[in-house]
């Protein structure tokens, strides 16, 4: 018998009835993968035994979901004792679903079966529908279970059941004791729903609530341990935390992670909304929030979970009636006078911290404030699995038929789709390397021994390359900015999508229920993700984000130089950030494109908000200005706060000229020199940027005030130069690659004819000269040479000699930056 310490488990084996172990530590007991072991809290249960991960050799853990902690009644960080179970097959088990308010549930014995299919089960257990499509690579030991598993049930698409958040409770087994459930057993669906008194159903634990693993552990150290364990602190001498504030922006988590609290210690769960406490008559708002408490005390061990906190505690000072400054002080009495030590804690949520009374902030009422951010990368990819945990995904062994493979190699063919699973599809760069990978790891086994791999090559490689696959990876990879609620939305917008595409099929008659043909096609691919992105947006930015320009590198004709400024200090910092990190420098900050006008900047900006695919906030220089004291600088702060929200983000500021002129020349009201001064100490002032990048465009560097123009804040400034003869080419071929032309156009001819004329220029002339031939014959086919040199004479070239000039000038001051030639244009103030 083993004692292991309980540790959650990873998002793929949520509700499939697995736990991982060490595997010398399995060897100790007589396991192996695939194997039931018996589990023991304060209560028994049975599960299936997997291979630990590479980082938890060593560690003497047992990772196991929610709903198993729940059976085997323990919890993170709890010691439980684990062994061999002595396991039957089991001839019948009867199930029964736990009752819910106003939700009856019906299933049916077929679709129970292919859900419990493999399961070990225990009376009393609560279970969740999750396939065997998803339990299949833990078993591959385990020869039953091999024989058990056909090929028909791992293509199917229906294996994901839309109800699989619904819980089930085991009322009776045949034998009694540990059982697993096979084709053979017997399921039976009871149709009276069953009373869970002694606890509450695990509707939301631990793994419910993705990428917020650091923020987990603080608030299980501060709310946990007081409910559980209170004699610790007694022992230290301390008084047990009594509160909990976390703040962040909508959408992130922060009352989900309150429900899983509550579920997970198997405390009294009490919610207070700001608006429900709130009477009109007098006094009768503080005794609602007094009842409230004394109720959550009665029931210790309580959490008490205060929404929108600011709702009913902000600052006094700033209170308009006296009922809301009376709240606040109820609320601090009785926060501060807590008698049931450490049983009743309180969690309080908000969006705006900074509004809460200052008195609420301190120890002994709110002891630690923890922030819910916005997830990163791999927090999205957690929070991806959980939403798509449930749905009917286009998988890679949904990509082949059974009958497809050739029979001589199809135990290879399925051996690497079921060892690839989380790296498809391939890329012809890598598929040939990780084709031969599998070969050489698997080159004892009886089915490859002395057979020419060829044909399963190309097989193989026409399986693993079906895009239709849904690659949760590359979707975490895109969503910059979501929260779990947006990521959620975009689950759902997809699924919306699918049964577009089905409705038109569903031609039903009243009570008749959906033939399974059609059933069969409600299956999720990774375009269906990809077309709800176009329509889901981060909630973070939905006042300012901008639909991202679809506009890509190949559309600009030449600024190679630019174009790859633009690349290192925006695309790499984002597709390789270990690069920095291991050259131990950050990324370029800001850039400032100028030129005349014209010649691409803001068509460049919209570029990198495409191929980097990273947020895209707009500013407009004079829509920033108001009128108002304090406005325009809160404009500006307000930005840049999304931004950080949201980030990686990059904040483009067309026409920054109008917003940043040099300080001390204005005789006005000095609004422009403020926010000024609120834009230095946003790019590079206390506060940390973060992952933002700042793109800003003009015509007119030289009234730039000079600060803005250091490192540290633009870093990079590059000018757009007015297009030579070889990018005047590129311009001319990228304008006239939809226009049919007459067999006498001379591009070359044309781009010696356009000296000055910049890219806004040449698009006028292709336009025009296509005006100009409709004008002469509304019937033309073609656009001829002629109609592009009647252009030539109505579009006038931008750029003269005059204006390129001083913007050489200003390029050559730029690049070298003499101190006496920026001492020149440096401004009459100090600093």
């Amino acid at each position: 018998m083993l004692k292991l310490k309980v540790n959650e488990s990873i998002q793929d084996d949520v509700n499939r009835g697995v736990v991982r172990i060490d595997s010398k530590l399995m060897k100790e007991i007589g396991v192996n993968s695939g194997n039931i072991v018996e589990i023991k809290g304060e209560r028994t249960t049975v599960a299936i035994a997997d291979r630990s991960l590479p980082g938890d050799i060593g560690l003497n853990i047992i990772r196991m979901d929610g709903l198993i902690r729940r059976n085997a009644r323990t919890s993170i960080g709890d010691v439980v004792e684990v062994a061999k179970a002595e396991i039957k097959e089991s001839k019948k088990i009867s199930v029964a679903a736990i009752k819910r308010d106003n939700l009856l549930i019906r299933v049916d014995a077929i679709t129970l079966k292919r859900g419990l299919l493999g399961r070990a089960v225990l009376k009393g257990d609560l279970v969740a529908l999750a396939g065997t499509r998803r339990r299949r690579p833990n078993m591959d030991d385990n020869r039953f279970f091999e024989e058990m598993f056909s090929m028909s049930m791992l293509e199917s698409p229906m294996m994901g059941f839309g109800h699989l958040d619904i819980k089930f409770v085991v009322t009776d087994t045949t034998p009694k004791g540990p059982a697993f459930v096979t084709e053979n057993t017997l399921v039976e669906f009871n149709p009276e729903p069953i009373e869970l008194k002694e606890e509450r159903a695990m509707d939301v634990s631990y793994e419910d609530v993705g990428g917020l693993n650091e923020e987990i552990k603080k608030i299980r150290e501060m709310v946990e341990l007081p409910l559980k364990h209170p004699e610790i602190f007694e022992r230290l001498g301390i008084e047990a935390p009594k509160g909990v504030l976390l703040h962040g922006p909508p959408g992130t988590g922060k009352t989900l992670i309150a429900k899983a609290v509550a579920n997970e210690t198997n405390s009294n769960f009490t919610v207070i909304n700001g608006p429900e406490i709130m009477s009109k008559f007098y006094g009768q708002s503080e005794e609602n929030l007094r009842k409230k408490f004394e109720d959550a005390e009665k029931n210790a061990p309580s959490i008490i979970f205060i929404d929108e906190v600011d709702a009913i505690a902000s600052k006094r000072e700033e209170a308009k009636g006296e009922v809301e400054r009376r709240v606040v002080a109820q609320l601090l009495a009785i926060m501060d006078g807590l008698k049931s030590r450490g049983k009743v804690v309180v969690i309080a949520a908000t969006n705006i911290p900074n509004s809460l009374d200052p008195a609420l902030r301190r120890p002994g009422r709110f002891d630690r404030e923890i922030e819910i951010g916005v997830p990163g990368k791999e927090g999205r990819l957690n929070v991806l699995k959980i939403h798509t945990r449930n749905m009917p995904l286009f998988t890679r062994t949904m990509a082949v038929k059974e009958a497809d493979i050739p029979k001589e190699y199809k135990d290879v063919v399925l051996g690497i789709l079921e060892s690839n699973s989380s790296k498809l599809p391939w890329s012809a760069s890598n598929a040939e390397k990780r084709l031969t990978k599998y070969f050489k790891d698997n080159e004892d086994k009886p089915e490859l021994k002395g057979k020419d791999t060829t044909e399963i090559r190309k097989f193989v490689k026409a399986v693993l390359n079906d895009m239709r696959v849904v690659q949760l990876n590359d979707l975490a990879q895109i969503t910059h900015g979501f929260v779990g609620a947006d990521i959620s939305a975009l689950a759902k917008e997809a699924a919306m999508i699918v049964l577009r595409r089905v409705l038109p099929d569903l031609k039903l008659d009243e009570g008749e229920s959906i033939p399974a043909a059609v059933l069969e096609k409600l299956y999720l691919t990774h375009k269906d993700f990809t077309d709800a992105l176009k329509v889901v947006r981060p909630s973070a930015l939905r006042e300012v984000l901008i639909e991202a320009p679809n506009v890509k590198w190949e559309d600009i004709g030449g600024l190679d130089a630019v174009k790859q400024g633009l690349q290192e200090a925006v695309e790499w910092p984002l597709q390789h950030p270990e690069v920095f990190t291991r050259l131990g420098v950050r990324p370029p900050r800001g850039i400032l494109l100028y030129g005349a006008p014209g010649t691409g900047k803001t068509l460049l900006a919209k570029a990198v908000a495409k191929e980097s695919e990273a947020n895209f906030i707009l500013v407009k220089g004079p829509e920033m200005l108001s009128k108002w004291v304090g406005e325009s600088e809160k404009a500006i702060r307000k930005i840049f706060e999304k931004a950080r929200q949201a980030s990686p983000t990059i904040i483009f500021f067309d026409e920054i000229d109008a917003i940043a002129p040099r300080r001390g020349q204005s005789q006005d009201s000095h609004v422009t020199e403020r926010v000024v001064n609120q834009l230095l100490t946003e790019m590079d002032g206390l506060n940390e940027l973060g992952d933002i990048v700042i793109i800003a465009a003009t015509n007119r560097p030289d009234i730039l005030d000079t600060a803005l123009m250091r490192p540290g804040r633009f870093d990079r400034i590059i000018l757009c130069p007015v297009p030579d003869e070889e990018t005047r080419k590129m311009v001319f071929e990228i304008h006239t690659k939809n226009m049919p032309l007459d067999k006498d156009v001379d591009i070359d001819k044309l781009v010696g004819m356009t000296d000055g004329y910049v890219g806004a220029d040449i698009e006028a002339v292709c336009r025009e000269a296509a005006i100009i031939t409709l004008r002469d014959n509304i019937k033309a086919k073609t656009v001829g040479m002629k109609y592009f040199e009647k252009a030539l004479d109505v579009v006038r070239p931008s750029a003269s000699k005059e204006i390129q000039k001083t913007y050489e000038d200003l390029e050559h001051m730029f690049r070298r930056a003499k101190a006496k030639e920026m001492e020149q244009n440096r401004p009459s103030y100090y600093g």
